[in-house]
């Protein structure tokens, strides 16, 4: 008995119905990058069914260059967002069968963003100063005090839309180590805030041709209830987490992880785990969708990089036993044809494939966390508080 969640960070489908509240009225990730490119041509997800999710929403976007087809292979559906905000940790948590009401404090994006008492206590117990202290751009940032603090060896602290408290800092400045142990510093100071995540972002390089490196590290606010990796593990099945996820998911009620820095990467992992493993849960981010192409709002490479991960599935397929469950979903969207650089506020895609299992039409389900739902069903474990199964 084995389950497998991807989660493609930031592959939106089409604006919420609360959309309006958070400005991302016409967001729509997958069909706006569809139409600004030509058309997508995903051969695998359309066979899943991928194309037969715009009929679902209430605002319908065409996917153009994917059809929806009259037999999927996977079920198919689209999901509604409840938690308050739009951010990484509030959509991964609401899967995993938290909801987040209300949701994370924002910090001010002008200058400065974080408060006076929390900047002090952070220099006082590091040991340097920080320079920034708004929102901006992680790549924007470090072109912009990248050099100052190299002369300097001050922080570069900064935020964003999202509920995020981010520490850059140079690789020939700042160990690794230290760079770390200031993130864990700050996410005690950022608890009484209620700050989503702090941020570990190391870059190498010199001034104008700066690099962040794939050592970041998030450090998430610790959940209130038991996420369902917790409930799949104490019933005596392993969790693998891939990319980001154990620290999404504060290390929580993870067996194994490999903490990989890119898509790539990850997809290897997921291939390791499912050819090594005979039960558990695998869950897995993959992180270039937003990192690399949603907030730098390239929708050609993101594009590129859908192409890429289509292929990815079409081998990995193969791999998967009669009695698998494999889960592809999103967190939130990242439209890089909107304005801004930001989370967009969209419903995301769900595809369900059992080899050999006829496929259902799963509808416009109400709530992320109907993933943590049936996950328990499969697993044949007690019910989380929230959702309702796609399985029964």
């Amino acid at each position: 008995m084995r389950a497998i969640l991807i989660i493609l960070d930031s592959v939106g489908i089409g604006e919420a119905p609360d959309a309006d509240q958070y400005g991302d009225v016409g967001s729509a990730t997958l069909p706006n990058i569809a139409e600004t490119v030509g058309g997508l041509k995903l051969p695998f997800f359309e066979a899943m069914g991928l194309g037969n999710i715009p009929a679902l929403l209430p605002q319908a976007k065409p996917l153009l260059g994917i059809s929806a087809v009259d037999t999927p292979a996977a079920s198919f559906g689209a999901m509604q967002e409840l938690s308050e905000g739009k951010d990484t940790i509030t959509g991964h948590w609401e899967l995993a069968g938290i909801e987040m009401n209300p949701g994370f404090s924002l910090f001010p994006p002008d200058a400065p963003s974080f408060p006076p008492e929390l900047i002090e206590a952070f220099v006082e117990q590091t040991g340097r100063e920080i320079i920034g202290n708004k929102a901006a751009s992680g790549t924007g940032i470090i072109a912009e005090l990248g050099e100052e603090h190299m002369q300097t060896g001050k922080w570069i602290v900064y935020t964003s839309a999202d509920s995020v408290f981010q520490i850059a800092a140079h690789n020939d400045v700042v160990p690794l180590e230290e760079l770390y142990r200031a993130c864990e510093i700050a996410r005690e100071l950022c608890n009484p805030y209620r700050t989503g995540r702090v941020i570990a972002r190391p870059f190498n390089g010199s001034p104008g041709a700066f690099e962040r490196t794939k050592d970041r590290r998030d450090y998430a606010f610790q959940p209130t209830e038991p996420l369902i990796l917790e409930r799949v593990k104490d019933a005596g099945f392993p969790v693998y987490a891939v990319g980001k996820i154990e620290d999404i998911y504060a290390h929580r009620g993870i067996t194994e992880s490999d903490h990989t820095g890119n898509t790539e990467t990850s997809q290897e992992a997921v291939r390791r785990f499912t050819r090594d493993s005979k039960e558990g849960l695998i869950v897995a981010n993959f992180i270039d969708f937003d990192m690399i192409y949603g907030h730098r709002r390239d929708p050609q490479g993101y594009a590129d990089a859908l192409v890429q991960t289509d292929a990815f599935f079409a081998d990995y397929i193969d791999m998967l036993n009669e009695d698998d469950l494999l889960i592809i979903t999103a967190d939130h969207g990242n439209d890089p044809t909107f304005k801004g650089t930001d989370h967009t506020r969209e419903y995301v895609p769900l595809l369900v494939y059992q080899k050999g299992q006829p496929s259902r039409n799963l509808g416009l389900r109400i709530g992320f966390y109907d993933v943590a739902q049936s996950l328990a069903d499969y697993f044949g474990i007690d019910p989380m508080p929230k959702g309702k199964s796609f399985l029964s």
